[in-house]
């Protein structure tokens, strides 16, 4: 028999709280992940009345022996509420969740819940059942004839573990796998209110695109709700509707997803900033009276008028973010690294089949595919890290590669070394922009504490070390960069930092992320790999789950392309593409359809810089002629519509060359 686990929330004052309500009669089934489930007596019975207002937290206070993580903060959920909580690392995000939840007890304050509200929460802490099977932790003892005729049940097992063994033992499963089932067990359940901390971690891009999609249709309009944290900003936008920035202990609410969120903090900053310029002119003013006034006024010491003109001199203009570019002084020559032939396999399993890639300098490329298909292997091949089974892996002599892996690898040596130890080892200063930076100096820019300098490279957290990996790196000085999931570990306004760093990088740029948010912003082009092989999509993520869908639906291998196909990037990208299937043509029909490809090719190029320009106009245009916009706007979505039937028109004639 299935264990039946019962989670009771104690509330911290039971004087303040709603009357306990009768307990519910037992679930019938529950997954073997239910410690991950928050699911008290209290709120386990049938909803009634109006369900306006779900929780509600008045005056919450949490600290710790070394500092106050929140210091008076009251809020409220409402059915509708989509909130996604974003902060830097160590902010209280996961603390915050914990209070709502009621695993958290606060020093002070209280949190309410509405009578009969069922309330279902992902921790980051795996709590499953090693010895039950991936089926029983899901569906439990329900036969399968009767999750089977349930529609929802049926696309959670397809969107997040329909790869796995239905039949194998949770302990034999990867940290991802074991993630996903505790999703899917989490989520095939009903839930009035949805806590989810890192929902994304270990899911690639058509897990989280499957995810977005899952929660947007979960609920019908204004009823559930939703707590989320996540670094993921393309996934907080889709679904979210909300947004809250925790930061020095408070908790500060904005309305839409991040794209609005950010709006909305970049105004908060400027009219701060204008305030503050209205307070410094009176300052100016009043010492320009001060200094008309009596002699007895103007009679001062000589530092003292030159403090006074240095404080009404105009301010220089604030300096850009994070940008070390120049830290790549290694040049690159012509050649950086060229994959010819490339076979690779693991025992009986096929990783990749005769792909050809040659990368050049300066290209700015993210890897794309599901997980397992092959795109940490594909970074050891280019790094050295693996050689081929077959083909040949050519580098540059002037190449000098820099990874930054899942796995922290290269800060295992130095775990028992405290951080200042760490950077006194390195180049004593570094300059940027023309001013000198010691790596103290640098790290602290990436965000990381003065006081954490002294910790030993151990027990730093997952984002500390991700920081102090990411300027280890940046100091070796490396003029091909490789980045495997980058955006583990770090936090909304790291990200930023990172994205601002990598998009001025001078040399060639090969990313690995399900963030599809960061590739968008820092890569130029995308490969995916498709059934053991490397292919260009032009149309990016979007093209990408197309081409998946696609294969899904054909049930084959529908977009893969092995070999030669996978060609050269950068300038080569159509030519390399159309060579694998000019075989299957005549001479004249392979030269006249490649001079199409790279005809519509240079058409999008130059229509891309033209909706670039249309986007400045549109930003640099009166916001109150609204008759104009509305011109630039129709004219941006011709140009746009124009784009789309070029892109369809570069696919067919390349699977006609492919053919």
């Amino acid at each position: 028999m299935k264990t039946q686990h019962n989670f009771i929330f104690a509330p911290a004052h039971p004087d303040t709280r709603p009357p306990r309500a009768p307990a519910p009669a037992p679930v019938p089934w529950l997954p073997a992940s239910y410690p991950r489930m928050l699911v008290p007596d209290l709120l386990c019975t049938k909803l009634e009345g109006d369900m306006a207002h779900l929780l509600g937290a008045e005056a919450l206070h949490l600290e710790y022996p070394t500092r106050i993580v929140f210091d008076s903060v009251t809020l409220g959920v409402d059915a509708g509420d989509m909130i996604g909580i974003v902060g830097r690392n160590g902010d209280g995000k996961s603390s915050l969740l914990g209070m709502l939840a009621g695993t958290i007890e606060p020093d002070s304050g209280r949190v309410t819940y509405r009578g009969g509200m069922r309330l279902g929460m992902l921790s980051q802490r795996d709590t499953m059942d090693s010895d039950a099977t991936v089926g029983y932790s899901v569906v439990g003892d329900m036969d399968d004839h009767e999750w089977a005729r349930d529609a929802k049940a049926r696309d959670i097992i397809a969107g997040l573990i329909a790869d796995l063994d239905w039949n194998a033992t949770v302990g034999s499963l990867s940290g991802g796998q074991r993630r996903r089932v505790a999703l899917a067990a989490l989520l095939i359940e009903d839930w009035d209110l949805l806590i989810l901390d890192e929902p994304t971690n270990h899911l690639d891009v058509d897990g989280i695109s499957w995810l977005a999609r899952h929660i947007r249709n979960r609920w019908s309009k204004n009823s559930g709700a939703l707590l989320l944290v996540t670094h993921d900003r393309w996934f907080l936008d889709e679904v979210c509707n909300k947004t809250w920035e925790v930061h020095d202990q408070i908790v500060e609410p904005f309305e839409g997803g991040y794209a609005a969120y950010v709006l909305q903090r970049v105004e908060r900053d400027r009219i701060a900033a204008a305030t503050e310029q209205k307070r410094q002119n009176l300052m100016r003013k009043e010492l320009a009276w001060l200094r008309r006034g009596a002699p007895a006024r103007t009679s001062k010491p000589k530092f003292r008028i030159e403090a006074a003109n240095q404080l009404i001199a105009d301010v220089p203009e604030v300096r850009n973010p994070i940008e070390l570019k120049k830290m790549a002084t290694a040049r690159l020559g012509k050649d950086v690294v060229d994959l010819l032939d490339v076979s690779l396999s693991f025992g009986d399993q096929q990783i990749l089949d005769n792909v050809t890639w040659r990368i050049g300098p300066g290209e700015r490329t993210g890897i794309l595919g599901p997980n397992g298909a092959g795109k940490s292997t594909l970074l050891s091949l280019i790094s050295g890290e693996l050689e081929p089974d077959e083909g040949r892996v050519k580098r540059g002599k002037t190449v000098k590669v820099g990874v930054l892996d899942q796995q922290f690898k290269e800060l295992d040596a130095i775990a028992g070394q405290k951080v200042r130890e760490v950077l006194s080892e390195s180049k004593t200063s570094f300059t940027i922009e023309g001013k000198d930076y010691t790596p103290a100096q640098l790290l602290e820019r990436l965000g990381f504490a003065k006081e954490h300098l002294s910790a030993r490279v151990k027990e730093l957290s997952g984002g500390q070390k991700r920081r102090l990996q990411l300027l280890l790196l940046l100091m070796s000085e490396p003029n091909v960069i490789i980045l495997d999931e980058p955006t583990n570990d770090v936090d909304s306004d790291m990200l930023a930092a990172m994205e601002d760093l990598l998009d001025s990088w001078p040399a060639t740029l090969i990313v690995v992320s399900h963030d599809r948010y960061l590739l968008e912003r820092v890569t130029d082009q995308q490969y995916a790999i498709l059934d053991h092989g490397l292919r260009h999509v032009p149309g990016g993520v979007d093209e990408y789950l197309k081409l998946r869908a696609e294969d899904a639906k054909s049930g084959g291998s529908k977009g893969a392309v092995t070999g030669r196909g996978a060609g050269n990037s950068g300038s080569g990208n159509a030519n390399s593409s159309a060579d694998s299937g000019a075989d299957a043509l005549s001479g004249a029909e392979a030269r006249a359809a490649k001079k199409e490809v790279s005809s519509i090719e240079r058409r999008m190029d130059k229509l891309s810089k033209r909706i670039a320009r249309g986007h400045d106009e549109m930003a640099d245009h009166d916001q109150t002629d609204f008759e104009g916009l509305q011109r630039l706007t129709s004219s941006l979505q011709e140009l746009k519509d124009e784009m789309t039937e070029l892109e369809e028109r570069w696919l067919e004639a390349n699977e006609a060359l492919d053919a």
